[in-house]
């Protein structure tokens, strides 16, 4: 299948997940991961209607943003963030996933002094408490957010995760499920500059599930663009 087919086909499974939750396709935002995917690539998804590009790496992103400097996108960083890359993150992306640690938010607010851009940016929650990825508790989640809160250029949207891999994407359903459930209490405590409104959660493999369980942003790579 072409990619055009490709992306006709997520959405096709977006709308038809959203009409067995009861919800609208509009609330949910498709996100092409695009890490690896060569800008040649990128530009023929963003003729065939997409707007919303996720990257990994900032310096993969540098590289392959000059060539797509006319294409109007909105570029997503999804990936881990070292605080030394914090200012590259805020030139380059348009919105941050991964926020996970109050030093990290110190320094994105740190490098935007005296430009009055807020940037929007979720909390990456580590549901399955896996080392190898990064993320806060669950329980440690309302306090991050009471924390970032407090800063003048970051605006905390909502949540994000990256649940342990199951062949049964059912099986990942209770992740996405604690997911929401951890935003509507965060959401239900009025913290000042906290919304809760975006979950951004599934990709390839259970992005159906994460619709059916309240996603708002599902990030898909492979559907799209095919194996890495």
């Amino acid at each position: 299948m072409s990619l055009k087919d490709n992306i006709a086909r997520v959405q096709e499974r977006i709308v038809a997940a959203c009409g067995r939750a009861g919800r609208r396709p509009e609330d949910v935002k498709l996100i092409a991961i695009s890490k690896t995917v060569p800008a040649e690539s990128i530009r023929e998804a963003c003729e065939a209607g997409l707007r919303d590009f996720g990257e990994n790496r900032i310096q993969e992103a540098q590289a392959k943003r000059p060539a797509l400097s006319d294409l109007t996108v909105t570029w997503h960083l999804v990936g881990h963030l070292q605080p030394n890359k914090a200012k590259p993150a805020r030139e380059l992306f348009h919105w941050f996933h991964a926020l996970d640690s109050v030093r990290l938010a110190e320094r994105l607010e740190h490098v935007a002094v005296g430009t009055g851009e807020r940037l929007p940016v979720l909390l990456e929650v580590n549901l399955g408490q896996e080392p190898a990825k990064a993320g806060v508790r669950g329980d440690e989640v309302r306090n991050l957010a009471e924390e970032v809160g407090r800063f003048p250029t970051l605006d905390l949207r909502g949540l994000m995760t990256l649940p342990p891999f199951f062949d049964d994407p059912e099986q990942v359903r209770p992740y996405f499920r604690r997911l929401r459930e951890l935003a509507e209490a965060i959401a239900a405590a009025r913290l000042p500059g906290v919304s809760m409104r975006e979950l951004s959660m599934g990709m390839s493999q259970d992005f159906e599930v994460a619709i059916e369980e309240g996603a708002t942003m599902v990030r898909i790579g492979t559907a799209i663009f095919g194996p890495r």
